[in-house]
């Protein structure tokens, strides 16, 4: 087990977070433990496909991440995430439908240029 500060975890979080990957760590808030960081490999919840896809949904749904990041983290083809958030009704675009269409033909006159 491995303690660290908000002070240490605020200025280099990567030490904490690749401590959590082999054991718990106590984040200490003034002397007092005020939480625990633990692995997600660590837990073995990882291991089951729908465990991380649940995930990668959440954390798009909740805009934390794109939907490629979401794709990374369900370890899916980006594809099969697209899919599978159109599926359930989930809009892969967070702008009103004007905006959907000015930025399609934006990117179309994009492609054109380039051709």
């Amino acid at each position: 087990m491995h303690s660290v500060n908000v002070r240490q975890l605020k200025s280099n979080p990567s030490v904490a977070l690749r401590e959590a990957k082999n054991d718990l760590v106590i984040v200490m808030n003034r002397d007092t433990p005020d939480a625990v960081l633990v692995g997600i490999e660590q837990l073995g919840i990882a291991d089951l496909p729908h465990v991380r896809s649940a995930l990668a949904v959440s954390l798009f749904r909740s805009g934390d991440i794109s939907v490629a990041t979401a794709a990374k983290v369900a370890q899916v083809p980006l594809a099969d995430m697209l899919s599978l958030l159109s599926g359930m009704g989930i809009p892969l675009y967070g702008g009103s439908p004007a905006e959907a269409v000015q930025e399609m033909e934006s990117g179309a006159q994009w492609r054109a240029s380039k051709i």
